[in-house]
């Protein structure tokens, strides 16, 4: 309190360092040392640093004990109670995610085709064979669905598409990119399991 007195002194130039100092009992290599405290950033503390760095880094899911054994992994030992402790510091809560249902449902009443493709995954020509499936990918904004387009002959994806939901629509788009792109001539086999999106009317 008396240091932030004296610079508000000397800035209003009511009086000089050495005569604030005088006057208030203070010494002056006290005051600067007091100032250059104040203008160094302070400096974070390294191991709540580390457990932010691996709470984010596992999706925000991990309670005290999973994040002890993370730690432990990086070769930081750490208590479960201080962990506790940072983490309610910190304000790191857990977040529960909901279990992924898988992907495919082929127990349906809908019609599927013969396997036409046959296993022939090796191709002598692009745009002849492409085959199609869905994944779910973790992203800042939660769980999301990517169903893909590949070309056999080439190995690359020739169309893509994403959404928060799995319904027929996110393959049928894939799909549509894929020919809109390629434009591939007729006989072109699309091979896909025999899940639900796959086998819609759509």
């Amino acid at each position: 309190m008396k240091h932030e007195m004296i610079q508000q002194l000397t800035a209003e130039k009511a009086m000089t360092v050495r005569q604030g100092c005088q006057l208030l009992g203070v010494s002056r290599s006290g005051f600067y040392a007091a100032r250059r405290r104040v203008r160094q950033p302070k400096t974070l503390c390294g191991t709540r640093v580390r457990l932010r760095s691996v709470f984010e880094a596992t999706g925000q899911c991990y309670g005290s004990r999973r994040l002890c054994k993370a730690l432990a992994e990086q070769g930081i030992e750490m208590g479960r109670y201080r962990v506790r402790r940072l983490m309610k510091e910190l304000r790191l809560k857990p977040i529960w995610k909901p279990k992924f249902v898988n992907t495919t449902d082929s127990n349906h009443n809908l019609p599927v085709y013969e396997n036409v493709l046959d296993r022939q995954f090796e191709q002598a020509e692009a745009n002849r064979a492409w085959v199609s499936d869905i994944t779910y990918l973790r992203t800042l904004s939660g769980w999301l669905y990517l169903a893909m387009v590949l070309d056999l002959y080439s190995r690359k994806i020739v169309g893509w598409a994403m959404a928060p939901n799995m319904p027929a629509e996110l393959v049928c788009t894939a799909l549509q990119i894929a020919i809109a792109q390629r434009r591939p001539p007729p006989g072109l086999i699309v091979h896909s399991d025999r899940g639900s999106q796959y086998a819609s009317h759509e």
